[in-house]
């Protein structure tokens, strides 16, 4: 049990708040021992890359001034950071490009401002690739992210920096965001917990490359990152629902309170990519012993998506997004972009006809552990090393698309180390908006210790 001061390193967000709750620290105790983790180790990593250390300390003494005896406030006095690309009032958000380098926003995003009201204290914000358009986190405004494992490897990106403040036990909260892969990437790598939440649950505005504010991207998801299973949940329901009034999220509570009720689906498949065996062994020995404990385990699933034909859909609802005011843009028809919109809702019923007889799809993060840093800018030429064999460096978008295309919850969720020890992961698909129940699993592995 968390109790004292002293476990702050090692606390997750709950047990922080709890210690705060019941008065054993006080928020601003919390506060400078983040900031003194921070600036111990942050140099070599490069994670946390805009710092706010006086408004947070004001706010974590506001924090202790209004605490009140049983204080409802989920995330009461948690000290945390987040991606750079969500607008904190005054704070750079830069997308990782020069040009913006002095763009500061004059609101607080929705999920930032929601995260605020639940007692969270703001310590700056983490590193991301330019445009969040890689596996990686480097960019001329802040330079490069490593991974605390191994300082010539990849943290992941988008949310490398994320991802690497919590591996290196900066901080125990995180704010993330995925349309390719960029929640589960990095949690892969950095040995993390993330969840990329049921496409549209979470608000987007104040997610948008500096200086715009339009509609929802199609795709893209905000979502929590942590170094516990719980704090997922917990984040989840405070960043969550709609803005304004009209409408109200009410998610299906989970499906199963013990792993013996689950029936689980154990890809990959025909049609996805080859996997490192030291990626695929710590989930095929995950699915042993959650059959010898009595869960319905199976390799094999009638009505399962074309993953070829899909991921063929998804890369062009991708571009069609990523591409969006780029010179050499070349777009898509209105007819044809509906075409794909028909396309993912087709998708959905594939999908939901599977989650009829699953209630969880467990799958690769990425085909391999963190790969050293590849600065070369064209894709094409990027390879990966899978058990000896060169595969393409795009070939993992297969394994972002398999949740983002249908729009599906994807808890991401840490499993083993490598012989060389880097961390592996998994991420736990679950039917739409069945979020509660993908987190319900990742907690219960985490709780009955069959994840790292």
């Amino acid at each position: 049990m968390i109790g004292t001061a002293a476990d702050l390193d090692s606390a997750s967000a709950l047990e922080t708040a709890d210690l705060v709750r019941r008065g054993k620290v006080s928020a601003l105790e919390a506060c400078e021992a983040a900031i003194a983790r921070i600036e111990a180790r942050n140099g070599p990593i490069n994670a946390v890359v805009v710092k706010d250390y006086d408004r947070a300390r004001a706010a974590a003494k506001a924090v202790d001034a209004s605490r009140t005896k049983d204080d409802a406030r989920p995330l009461l006095g948690v000290p945390m950071t987040v991606k750079e690309a969500s607008d904190v009032a005054g704070l750079p958000t830069t997308w990782g490009f020069e040009m913006f380098a002095n763009f500061r926003p004059q609101a607080d995003s929705p999920p930032v401002a929601r995260l605020k009201a639940a007692g969270a204290v703001i310590l700056g914000k983490t590193n991301v690739p330019v445009a969040l358009a890689d596996w990686q986190s480097v960019n001329p405004v802040y330079g490069r992210t490593v991974n605390p494992y191994d300082h010539s490897r990849t943290p992941g990106g988008s949310s490398g920096g994320p991802a690497a403040a919590l591996a290196s036990g900066m901080i125990p909260l995180e704010l993330g965001s995925d349309i390719g892969g960029s929640i589960r990437f990095p949690s892969n790598f950095c040995g993390t917990w993330g969840h990329k939440p049921t496409w549209g649950i979470v608000p987007l505005k104040g997610h948008n490359p500096p200086g715009t504010d339009g509609v929802d991207v199609p795709l893209a998801v905000i979502g929590p990152m942590a170094r516990s299973a719980a704090d997922l949940s917990a984040a989840l329901d405070v960043v969550a629902g709609p803005v304004g009034g009209g409408w109200k999220l009410d998610l299906p509570a989970a499906r199963h309170a013990t792993l013996k009720d689950f029936r689980v689906l154990v890809l990959p498949g025909e049609g996805l990519p080859p996997v490192n065996n030291e990626v695929a062994a710590p989930i095929e020995t995950l699915a042993t012993e959650l059959a010898k404990r009595g869960a319905k385990v199976a390799s094999k699933a009638n009505g399962l998506p074309d993953f070829t034909s899909t991921h063929e859909d998804y890369l062009r609802l991708l571009n069609t997004v990523i591409s969006r005011g780029t010179p050499q843009a070349r777009p898509i028809d209105a007819h044809a972009y509906m075409g794909l919109i028909d396309a993912q809702q087709n998708l959905q019923r594939r999908w939901a006809s599977v989650f009829r007889d699953f209630d969880v799809v467990l799958a690769p993060n990425f085909s391999t552990a963190a790969f050293p840093h590849d600065d070369n800018p064209d894709w094409s030429a990027r390879t990966l090393t899978i058990n000896g064999e060169t595969v393409s460096y795009g070939s993992q978008l297969k394994w972002a698309g398999l949740a983002t295309y249908p729009g599906l919850p994807a808890t991401a969720v840490p499993l083993a180390r490598t012989k060389s020890g880097l961390p592996t992961g998994m991420q736990v698909l679950g039917d739409l908006y069945g979020d509660r129940t993908t987190l319900a699993f990742a907690e219960l592995l985490q709780s009955e210790g069959l994840a790292a």
